[in-house]
């Protein structure tokens, strides 16, 4: 059996992830995109799956998943019993919505133009840093420049 707490631990170690109260239900989006909800009573848990799968899981296993509001039908969405759920399972569930929100070329630039990595024993600035970018940077704080440029101001 899990927990809101189980859920929302899972849930908000992943980057980019947002927790938000809407209408008594507790969301997990990435942006304006939902991945994870918990009701209000806590004891079901929706979240982003493959509409093409969601009918054989649901018929193969209808004590734990349930067919999501016929509103919500359209989306790529199921829900399931949270006293029916495992720890394990429950972060694999929640892990493969948020996969399925985060952007698809999530780091691409970066590793487009990569040759090759060279592991020194000391740090040294690259292309990047020599050029005033921040070399400790929170890419989800915004910390990109060591020192802010006169324009930024």
């Amino acid at each position: 059996m899990i927990t809101a707490a189980d859920v929302r631990a899972v849930a908000m170690s992943l980057p980019r992830t947002e927790e938000h109260l809407i209408r008594d239900h507790v969301k997990f989006r990435v942006g304006k995109i939902v991945y994870a909800s918990i009701s209000p009573d806590e004891t079901t848990i929706g979240f982003g799956f493959p509409k093409e799968e969601r009918a054989a899981l649901i018929d193969s296993q209808p004590d734990r998943f349930l067919w999501p509001k016929l509103s919500d039908q359209r989306f790529h969405w199921i829900n399931a019993r949270m006293s029916a759920l495992g720890q394990d399972e429950m972060r694999e569930l929640i892990i493969d919505a948020w996969r399925m929100v985060v952007p698809k070329k999530y780091f691409w630039k970066s590793a487009k133009w990569l040759h090759g990595i060279e592991f020194r024993d000391a740090d040294q600035k690259g292309f990047w840093e020599v050029r005033g970018y921040n070399n400790d940077a929170d890419p989800w704080k915004e910390e990109r420049y060591a020192d802010l440029p006169a324009w930024f101001a």
